[in-house]
């Protein structure tokens, strides 16, 4: 009872703080090229490599840092990682998980730890309205594209 009651009060917030949905025609890439609060990510993903990645086929649910996630990340640490070709691509793909999940779906891996396409691993809870991955507090979500969908998140997640 008490985890449909979670997941019907994720939906409502979905619902609630999302922008509008995204056609899901379009890919992650151009998804995330089409927020205002998601220049960083995409300008560090352009530098990783990824955008075609993220353009092309597959599914990947990918949990999306706004521009105030990464500035709050210490400048030293963000000089570094954007210094470090390969390590900024691990902290990026720590931001990816292999697979569509929707809302629904991640409210249902309440306190399962998750794989992510770097490796890292972090436990999802959903909780009293609030949906977390690791430490960072899922925002916005179900943001449709044609080869996934964007979970938008307030914290840089870092591989371990």
């Amino acid at each position: 009872m008490f985890k449909s009651m979670v997941a019907s009060s994720f939906l409502v917030l979905a619902m609630a703080v999302s922008p509008a949905r995204a056609d899901d025609t379009k890919t992650i890439a151009e998804v995330i090229a089409g927020s205002k609060d998601h220049t960083i990510l995409l300008a560090l993903v352009k530098e990783a490599g990824l955008a075609e990645t993220l353009s092309g086929k597959g599914e990947w649910t990918v949990f999306a840092p706004t521009d105030e996630a990464f500035k709050k990340i210490d400048k030293d640490t963000l000089a570094k990682v954007k210094g470090d070709k390969e390590l900024l691509k691990k902290v990026l793909l720590t931001h990816a998980v292999k697979g569509t999940w929707g809302a629904a779906e991640v409210v249902k891996l309440d306190g399962k730890e998750v794989e992510t396409l770097s490796g890292t691993k972090f436990t999802i809870h959903a909780k009293d309205k609030t949906v977390t991955v690791g430490d960072a507090k899922v925002t916005a979500t179900d943001l449709k594209a044609s080869n996934g969908v964007v979970h938008v998140i307030d914290t840089v997640l870092m591989p371990k």
